[in-house]
C-alpha cells in the first residue's frame, strides 16, 4: 500500500554509476509507485541502445531524444503522481531540463558517491555507457556536472551505504520535506 508523501514525484540526479536505478527501483518498490528509467524510455522511443543513440546522431543527438522524452513524462497527467524517475548522468546537467523540472516542481535528489568509486561501479557494471569509456574524459565530466548536480533539492551520499539504506534515507527525506535533510 503506498505511503502519503507531501510529494508524489521525484527524479533522482547523479553521475554515472551513482546508483539512481537501482535505488529508484527499491525506492518506488518500497512507497508503492511506478518506476521509470528515462534511459530506458528513450531506448524504447528510439528503438536503439543510447551506446547505438550515441554512435548515430551523437551526443547533441541524444541530448535532444532525452530532453523531448522528459518533457513527454512532465506533460503526462497519467504519471503527474506516484513516480520515482532516474535520470541519466546528463539529463540534469542541461539547463533546459532543469528548468523544466522546477516548473514542473519536482523533488530532485542527487545521489552522491566520490569520483573513484563512481567509476569503479561503472567498470564493474555490463552497461555500455559511451561517456565513462575514456578515463580522463570520465573525470572532466564529473568535474563539469558537480554544480548543475548540487542544485538538486536534496543530497543523500551513496558511499558505503547499501541500497537499502539510501532508499530508506530518501524516503525519511520525502516524509519530513525538511531542507536540512540535505547532506
Amino acid at each position: 500500500m503506498a505511503r502519503a508523501h507531501p510529494t508524489r514525484r521525484v527524479f533522482l540526479v547523479g553521475f554515472m554509476g551513482a546508483g539512481k536505478t537501482s535505488v529508484g527501483q527499491a525506492l518506488a518498490s518500497r512507497l508503492g509507485w511506478e518506476f521509470c528509467d528515462l534511459d530506458r524510455l528513450i531506448e524504447r522511443r528510439e528503438g536503439n541502445s543510447v551506446a547505438e543513440i550515441f554512435a548515430a546522431h551523437g551526443e547533441a543527438g541524444f541530448r535532444k531524444a532525452e530532453a523531448q522524452a522528459l518533457m513527454d513524462l512532465l506533460q503526462d497527467s497519467s504519471r503527474a503522481h506516484d513516480l520515482v524517475v532516474a535520470l541519466g548522468g546528463g539529463t540534469f546537467a542541461q539547463p533546459g531540463n532543469r528548468e523544466a523540472l522546477e516548473e514542473a516542481g519536482a523533488v530532485t535528489v542527487l545521489l552522491d558517491a566520490p569520483l573513484d568509486e563512481l567509476r569503479r561501479r561503472c567498470s564493474a557494471d555490463e552497461t555500455v555507457r559511451p561517456l565513462a569509456l575514456n578515463h580522463n574524459r570520465f573525470a572532466a565530466l564529473y568535474e563539469e556536472r558537480q554544480p548543475a548536480y548540487l542544485l538538486a533539492t536534496y543530497r543523500v551520499s551513496t558511499m558505503n551505504k547499501t541500497v537499502e539504506d539510501v532508499t530508506a534515507a530518501i524516503d525519511q527525506i520525502l516524509l519530513s520535506g525538511v531542507a536540512e535533510a540535505k547532506q
